[in-house]
């Protein structure tokens, strides 16, 4: 965790006392180019970390890998700022990923052609339910794990659980898309049942973020920040239970209530 970190000398002012020289502890990114068939397909601002869940996540996401099956091959350079994956994918939307790009709303401003067409056909149909009590434990390990973010402010966290509340995965980024990207990857590598599981995010839920929900089929996402309109309009219709502003020993669930043991 120490080699994302890098500490500068910076002058501090404050409002009532003498500036003092300092340190700052500052995150590392990097540019990490993504290659698909050996030909590379974009690149993306990041920690260069999970490299190979990142391409796999996104690529799923975009619905340009069907499935985890199709992948043939992944490696990531010498360097890890370059990936490399051989599969079977879909090359209509891969085309769409070339030709209908969407600059997202996300803090480093993510790239999606997914807002219509496949994305519609789906509906999580999944019963399965999430105690409260594993929400709130979820929340208490979120606030009490989070290093790095107190090191620098200047993180996002995805975190896939179980629903019994086992922590499955903790992923850390810069960007809110990549770090769900990852996570997501990392459960389709490992051939997770989604069903099975929850996101718990630290970022604001906003339409793209609930369309990566769908199309990784996670039925329950949960943010300590807020969502939109169009977010809880999409989780409604695709069948996302959607819960927001979970901080403070409280929550807001806007959608599919249902899902949550009350």
């Amino acid at each position: 965790m120490h080699s994302l970190i890098s500490h500068i000398p910076i002058l501090k002012l404050y409002r009532h006392h003498s500036p003092k020289s300092e340190e700052d502890a500052i995150i590392k990114e990097e540019r990490v180019s993504f290659f698909l068939n050996r030909k590379k397909i974009l690149s993306s601002m990041c920690i260069p970390s999970h490299q190979d869940a990142h391409i796999v996540g996104f690529l799923l996401s975009e619905g340009v890998l069907e499935h985890i099956d199709e992948v043939q091959n992944i490696s990531i350079s010498s360097d890890g700022l370059s990936v490399y994956l051989e599969a079977k994918i879909s090359e209509e939307n891969l085309a769409n990923l070339h030709k209908e790009k969407t600059l997202t709303s996300g803090c480093c401003v993510g790239v999606t052609a997914n807002f219509e067409g496949k994305i519609v056909e789906k509906f999580l149909e999944s019963q399965n339910k999430l105690r409260t009590q594993i929400l709130w434990d979820t929340l208490d390990y979120f606030e009490t794990n989070n290093v790095l973010f107190k090191q620098t402010g200047c993180v996002h966290r995805a975190i896939l659980c179980s629903l019994e509340g086992k922590i499955i995965f903790d992923i850390l980024d810069i960007g809110r898309h990549n770090a769900v990207d990852k996570v997501m990857g990392l459960a389709a590598i490992n051939r997770l049942n989604p069903h099975d599981h929850f996101l718990f995010v630290s970022g604001r839920l906003s339409l793209e973020m609930i369309i990566k929900t769908v199309m990784h089929e996670i039925p329950i996402v949960i943010s300590k920040a807020s969502t939109t309109k169009t977010a809880i309009q999409a989780a409604q219709k695709l069948g996302v239970t959607l819960i927001g502003f979970a901080r403070d020993e409280k929550c807001n669930i806007y959608t599919h209530p249902s899902r949550i043991l009350l």
